[in-house]
This record gives structure tokens, C-alpha cells and sequence, in this order.
């Protein structure tokens, strides 16, 4: 799978391919849809697929200060384009001068020149061009002039309702995992490089990999069931609290699974954790011993939901649990330190490499 910059010429075997136009955060239904069409369309003609998105989003362009909003990460999508079957993604970075190109000028250049490319794809409601005045329309009409066709795949309904990347954030903020699952085709995803943290979370068996949400859309704040995939391709079982992380200056929103039955060093290793079912929002709890009790719990839920059969705690990958552990009163809170001993503990202790 190559990733090629829609600003410059494209490699010349990979020219009168059949290109899937959007902005494809999330890679839902709808837009799978768009892309299916696409490679179809070039294998029944013996032609390059290739998917062009926009990066960073148009929205961010034009309005910054706009909340997070992100469903996926270019390294995301370029893997989820690829097990759909595509050859190449093409990034159209956005900037002032893409944004001040008109249609027909997008068309010419872009279209035309840099991807040579032999027909086009798009969702319906798919606008491009200076003020948006590009439209599917304008594809139909002008691509033949530049040597292309174009075609056009309407919208998806699921449940009687438009598949939509709003539906989707809608759904995390809400904490509906199960619908935004059903839109995805799969759980919804945050992948980052797992960094240091306070260490807390080891002192009670609960160490966990810390994670920055970046410009990921800021799902439900709480307790998740989770999976995470590392980079060697493992996927492993857990339970993850995402909220505001207090201990930073200023504030942030972190995301901090803990994996079952796993004693490795994550520490600046890439993982990516996928959110499947909301177990509970955030808590405040008045002692040490009734978070445990609490955590005990949604780890137990977790389990019974991931299937993944019990064992003894505290076998996770990191120091985090601020998360958790703000939840009850800084008194309260044990001090980081050297880990307990397995012997009279009422959990094991991380193996993990201490840095």
C-alpha cells in the first residue's frame, strides 16, 4: 500500500486509475460503500484503486479552535483502505492554497495532471473547490472534458437512519458504543505511543499504558471495556478509563488501559485501543479500598464482555491509574514507590521494565 501526496505527480503505474474522493474520517458504512465501488469499478477494468482523502480536515483549516473531532488517523485509514482492497492512498493536504483553488481548477490540477486519473468516485453529498462550489454535478459535467468519468454512490441508511460520521460522534459522546460499533464496522479506535505516567497505578495492581487523545473526537468520559492491538500485531484484553488527568498543567484528557494477563514494557511503543462497550461514567469514591472494590468490579465486566477468563491482577504494563486514582481523596492515595512483593500482596506486581 503506497501513501502518495495528491500535490505531486503520481508514479506512472499507478496513472488512469479509479479514485475514491472524500474526506473518509471514520471509513463507516457509507463510506466503505464509496470505496467498494471504486475497486470494483477498477478491477472490472483492469485499472489502479486508489482512495484520495484530506489532511488535516477542511474543518480544522477553516474553523482551528474547533473541539477535537477526529474518528481516525491517516496511519488508520491508509490500513483500513488497504484491507479494503486498494493499491495507493493519496493525501490531498489542506492548506491556503488548496483551500483557494476553484473547482474547475481542482479538477485541472489535481485530478487531471498530478493523479491522471480514469474516473472518479464520490459520496453524493461530496463538495469540493473554492466556497464549496464543486459538487458531484460538477464531476459528472467536467470530468469527461478532463478525461474522466465520474460516478456518484448514494448515501447508506442503517435502521431506517443515514450513516453519517455525526451519527458517530454523536454516539461515543454519548457513550453508545454498540451503535457507533454498527457504523464503524468495528469498534472505535485511539491509537498513540504509550508514554510515562505518575506510576500510581502499580502500588494497587492496576498499572496501565497512557495514552494522549490527540485530535481524536473525545468520546463519553469513564470506564470502558477495551482491546488493545500493538505493533507486533497482539491483541490483548482490558479495561480503560478515559477522563481529564489533573496532574497536568494544564489539564488533559487521557486515555489509560490496563491489559490482563500481561507483564510487558510498553513504553514508547504504539497501541492502539479499541473502546468496546461503556461500562460506567466517572466516579468519586471516598477510600482506597472502595475504588479497588470498584475496579475489581469493572474489570470483572470487562472480562465477562471481552470473554477473556479471570486470573490474578496487576500483571499490566505500566504505572498509570491516575485516572482511577483521582477518584478518591489525595490522603487516601498510596505513594509511588518500589512495587510490593508477591509474597503477602494482595495482588501480583508488574514485571515490566521500571523507568
Amino acid at each position: 500500500m503506497q501513501r502518495l501526496d495528491g500535490g505531486a505527480s503520481i508514479p506512472s503505474h499507478l496513472a488512469n486509475g479509479i479514485v475514491a474522493l472524500g474526506n473518509f474520517d471514520g471509513f463507516h458504512l457509507g463510506h466503505q460503500a464509496v470505496v467498494a465501488r471504486a475497486i470494483a469499478w477498477a478491477r472490472a477494468e483492469g485499472r489502479p484503486a486508489l482512495v484520495a482523502t484530506f489532511d488535516p480536515h477542511p474543518v480544522r483549516h477553516f474553523r482551528p479552535d474547533t473541539a477535537p473531532f477526529r474518528l481516525t488517523t491517516l496511519d488508520q485509514r491508509e490500513r483500513l483502505f488497504a484491507e479494503a482492497g486498494a493499491d495507493a492512498m493519496v493525501v490531498f493536504h489542506f492548506d491556503g492554497d488548496l483551500a483557494a483553488l476553484t473547482a474547475e481548477e481542482f479538477i485541472a490540477q489535481r485530478l487531471e495532471d498530478n493523479l491522471r486519473v480514469g474516473g472518479v468516485v464520490t459520496g453524493e453529498d461530496f463538495t469540493f473547490g473554492k466556497g464549496k462550489a464543486g459538487t458531484v454535478h460538477t464531476l459528472a459535467s467536467r470530468g469527461p472534458v478532463h478525461g474522466f468519468r465520474a460516478e456518484t454512490v448514494g448515501a447508506v441508511a442503517l435502521n431506517g437512519e443515514t450513516v453519517s460520521s455525526t451519527r458517530i460522534r454523536d454516539a461515543l459522546r454519548r457513550g453508545d458504543m454498540a451503535t457507533a460499533t454498527r457504523l464503524l464496522t468495528r469498534p472505535f479506535a485511539i491509537e498513540g505511543v504509550v508514554q510515562h505516567g505518575d506510576k500510581l497505578g502499580r502500588t494497587i495492581g492496576y498499572p496501565t499504558a497512557n495514552l494522549d487523545m490527540g485530535n481524536y473526537l473525545r468520546p463519553a468520559y469513564g470506564i470502558y471495556a477495551a482491546t488493545g492491538r500493538l505493533d507486533d500485531g497482539r491483541v490483548l484484553k482490558g479495561a480503560a478509563n478515559l477522563g481529564i488527568r489533573p496532574s497536568f498543567d494544564p489539564p488533559k484528557e487521557l486515555l489509560e488501559p490496563y491489559f490482563f494477563d500481561f507483564s510487558e514494557d510498553l513504553y514508547g511503543r504504539r497501541v492502539e485501543v479499541s473502546l468496546v462497550e461503556y461500562l460506567r461514567p466517572e466516579a468519586k469514591f471516598d477510600s482506597l479500598e472502595a475504588l479497588t472494590t470498584q475496579m475489581d468490579s469493572d474489570c470483572a465486566r470487562a472480562r465477562a464482555i471481552l470473554g477473556s477468563s479471570p486470573s490474578l491482577k496487576g500483571e499490566g504494563v505500566g504505572g498509570g491509574s491516575v485516572g482511577w486514582l483521582m477518584s478518591v481523596p489525595a490522603s487516601s492515595r498510596p505513594t509511588p514507590g518500589p512495587l510490593p512483593s508477591r509474597e503477602g500482596s494482595r495482588s501480583h506486581h508488574s514485571n515490566y521494565a521500571p523507568v
